[in-house]
């Protein structure tokens, strides 16, 4: 009995030629050889300038939001206890009181912290009933995934945000989506690049993105971010294609004093309008002092005085030149670290 046995590649077989598959693969990658040569070059060129990764937009201008008072003012009297009950992984609930404000109801809030290595979870419930939750998880060191929502008693006390962040080696890319819906697509989509265009200088763009039934509207900003030798200073500029333009200026001037200017012009054909912002910030070993000047006549500060590490007492103070208004703030914050016996470790002798 006779065996036939299989021709070998690139024989022919009745007339018809069999080509061997791992030649015609390797030929296809040989024919790429020039474009791999060429990115790895480029590669190459682009990590030998050293270019910094710029942040993402949403933090374009932190440092000044830091020094400034605007996210901080509060009146009426405050008080923040928290209690530590675990410390690896970091675990702790807080009870937030607020109450005798001019422009607020009286408030509490209630709300738990979980933080580990890779993971940031964060829940709050108030005395109407509003729960809210935030959560953070890094994959990676250039990959994050971010969320945020709120349940309210009314529609528009609801919110869901869903966010991914991609950090390059020298760029940041971001995608957002405010309340999407699955159902006729509607929502808020917003999408960011910041890329280093040298060790100084970065520039970016953000575009926002809104569906809604009755229409869709698109608007950008283009994003420009200068920061000084060993990042003392850092000066900023947004400038919206709907007539808004914002710029800034930080200055560290030594380890214990910051100061941050803030420019906001609105120039849209139904409103004209501009309102700059001059801030300071000192640092001192057991307080906190903050200062701030606008050109719509308001000057404010805020002291945090720490008595100790766990506890701090706080004052904070406005004056409206022009509306001849006032208001004051008193609170303070109170942690407390989680025992032995709770957190289950031996007690110390």
């Amino acid at each position: 009995m006779a065996f036939n046995l299989p021709p070998r590649p690139g024989t022919y077989n009745a007339g018809i030629p069999i080509s061997d598959p791992s030649s015609s693969s390797s030929s296809f990658l040989s024919s790429l050889g020039p474009v791999r040569t060429v990115y790895d070059r480029f590669w190459g060129w682009r990590q030998s300038l050293g270019l910094p990764n710029p942040g993402n937009a949403e933090n374009l201008q932190k440092e000044v939001k830091a020094t400034q008072l605007t996210n901080y003012m509060f009146d009426g009297a405050r008080a923040d206890l928290s209690k530590v009950l675990s410390t690896n992984p970091a675990f702790q609930v807080s009870h937030a009181f607020a109450l005798g404000s001019q422009t607020q109801e009286p408030s509490y809030n209630f709300s738990s912290l979980f933080i580990s290595d890779r993971t940031f979870l964060q829940g709050t419930l108030d005395n109407d009933g509003n729960v809210s939750g935030r959560f953070t998880q890094q994959w990676s060191s250039s990959e994050v995934t971010k969320g945020q929502m709120q349940l309210g008693a009314s529609a528009d006390r609801s919110l869901l945000q869903v966010e991914h962040e991609h950090s390059g080696l020298d760029y940041t890319m971001n995608a957002k989506a405010v309340n999407p819906s699955p159902i006729d697509g509607s929502g808020v989509y917003i999408g960011s690049y910041l890329q280093s265009v040298t060790k100084h200088l970065a520039l970016g763009v953000e575009t926002i993105f809104q569906r809604a039934p009755e229409g869709s509207e698109i608007a950008s900003t283009y994003l420009v971010k200068y920061t000084g030798g060993q990042s003392t200073w850092i000066a900023t500029a947004q400038f919206q294609t709907l007539g808004l333009l914002q710029a800034s200026y930080y200055h560290k001037l030594s380890s214990q004093v910051e100061v941050a200017a803030d420019l906001q012009l609105i120039a849209a054909p139904m409103k004209r309008d501009a309102v700059a912002t001059v801030g300071a910030k000192w640092d001192l070993r057991m307080a906190t002092f903050k200062a701030q000047l606008d050109s719509g006549g308001k000057v404010s500060a805020m002291l945090e005085q720490r008595f100790a590490p766990n506890f701090a007492f706080l004052l904070t103070g406005e004056i409206d030149h022009f509306k001849n208004a006032a208001k004051v703030g008193v609170g303070i914050m109170l942690e407390m670290n989680a025992s032995p016996e709770d957190t289950g470790l031996p007690p110390q002798l």
